[in-house]
């Protein structure tokens, strides 16, 4: 599992570790780290033309050490100060003392220019807000070159993912010690690049700010029956969803539920006839869901309306004691005191459109701050919330660990495909999963299936078809 922790918690353990370290040992370690990533991502350093952007601070000085090792190795390297009176003075006299040199105010674009590889060392994970002027131009003469960044992209917001202003894109981040929440969530994610993680020896508490699960930790959470498991125990789901204008959106949650493990499937809607033809062995009912049978969980919303016949299917089902999740339509028809009154695990699905109209806020803001509008929906409404988009998140109420999924694709951003994701946390939701579990659990698998289409346009019911397969590599 990748782990993000907070700026002041990573400060803390680098206070704590520095401590017992003779000075300057831990700029040491992460210079080290930084130089190797560098070597590897050149291939061959004798030679190479290097150029190192250099802010004030820590995060200059390990720009200067590690370009001090590149240079005794035979990288012709300089360095351009963005605060020449405030860089660190033991990397300029290490950078000099290996044969590197500082690059005059005048020729520091020329020298970008011309470099095989730029390192962003211009801000550290305390920096705020977009670039200032000279560095945006800096960073602009080096679009022909490989851009490495010092423990984040100069110009993101590291606790937050935000991207106020302009920012370094780079091709490789190596962060230091561990991963900052901001390395995991767009749109700070997507200025990056590959993530290098560089050991430092930071002792950090238990609890991180962020987790992104990989392929052991979803493994371990997966249902597997056993031989004593029959549909009943193995969860049954109840979807309320589809409506005569979009009986689709049935279809769609329904094979995300049945291909999602479920022991079986509850349908109740108007969209049976579309339901049974497509998934025959689907337990169909006129409704009210509370007279359908025995199910383990609910989802409700998709493809719904908003008619009084959607209102009372989902007040019927929200009045319900077990896991539900509310998807599409379901999601303007909940009010804040349903949700809070519920005993049961609540799990909300909402786009960033959505999110907004919840929060009461604009679609830009919340895409902006993914990372707080997701905490602000948990919180707010009690939930678990599944914010859906470019990094899927995954927040709680009860304040647990936020989770950011890293198997999203853009070819994700296709009709159906929420409903098929709806349908199939519905059922890790019945299989007993906790709501955070359950969505997290869900996204992940969800955009597996998407990448195992490979890079090309697909449809939603192939989303839904590939999840066996990434199922059974997963859990193998």
């Amino acid at each position: 599992m990748r782990t993000g922790y907070s700026v002041e918690t990573v400060r803390a353990a680098e206070r704590a570790l520095m401590a017992e370290l003779p000075e300057g040992a831990l700029m040491q370690r992460a210079a080290a780290g930084l130089a190797a990533a560098c070597a590897d991502l050149l291939g061959k350093v004798y030679g190479a033309r290097v150029a190192l952007l250099v802010g004030s601070g820590d995060n200059g000085g390990d720009a200067l050490y590690a370009g001090a090792r590149l240079a005794r190795r035979g990288a012709g390297v300089s360095a351009v100060l963005l605060a020449p009176d405030r860089a660190h003075a033991g990397g300029l006299a290490a950078l000099r003392a290996a044969g590197g040199r500082v690059a005059s105010a005048e020729e520091g674009d020329h020298v970008v220019r011309r470099a095989d590889l730029v390192v962003d060392g211009i801000v550290g994970i305390g920096g705020r807000g977009g670039l200032r002027p000279a560095a945006e131009s800096l960073v602009a003469a080096a679009a022909g070159a490989l851009v490495v960044a010092v423990d984040l992209p100069s110009g993101v917001d590291a606790d937050t993912g935000e991207v106020r202003g302009t920012a370094v894109r780079a091709d490789a981040t190596v962060t230091f010690g561990t991963y900052k929440p901001g390395l995991l969530i767009d749109p700070a994610r997507e200025h990056a690049g590959a993530l290098r993680l560089v050991d430092i020896g930071l002792r950090l508490p238990d609890g991180p700010d962020v987790e992104a699960l990989q392929h052991a930790d979803v493994a371990g959470l997966l249902p597997s029956p056993s031989a004593e498991s029959d549909k009943y125990r193995r969860g049954v789901v109840g979807v309320v969803a589809g409506s005569d204008r979009y009986p689709g959106a049935a279809v769609l949650s329904v094979a995300g539920a049945l291909h999602g493990g479920a022991g079986a499937v509850r349908y109740v809607g108007p969209a049976a006839d579309a339901v049974i033809a497509h998934f025959p062995e689907t337990l169909v009912s006129a409704g009210p869901p509370s007279k359908a049978g025995r199910v383990q969980a609910w989802v409700v919303g998709p493809g719904l309306g908003d008619d009084a016949r959607a209102r009372r299917a989902v007040d019927d089902v929200l009045a319900s004691d077990v896991p539900v999740l509310v998807d599409a339509d379901g999601l303007h028809l909940v009010s804040v005191d349903a949700l809070r009154a519920r005993s049961a695990a609540t799990v909300l699905t909402p786009h960033a459109g959505e999110a907004a109209a919840l929060l009461g806020r604009s679609r830009e803001d919340v895409e902006s701050a993914r990372l707080e509008s997701a905490r602000a929906l948990a919180e707010r409404f009690g939930v678990t919330a599944l914010l859906k988009g470019s990094t899927t998140v995954v927040a709680c109420a009860s304040g647990e660990a936020v989770r950011v999924n890293p198997t999203g694709t853009p070819w994700l951003a296709t009709a159906g495909s929420g409903d098929v994701l709806s349908g199939l946390t519905g059922s890790l939701l019945a299989a007993g999963l906790p709501g955070r579990d359950a969505a997290s659990v869900g996204a992940y698998l969800h955009g597996l299936a998407a990448r195992s289409l490979g890079s090309a346009p697909l449809t939603a019911m192939g989303v839904a078809g590939a999840l066996p397969g990434v199922w059974r590599r997963v859990s193998e």
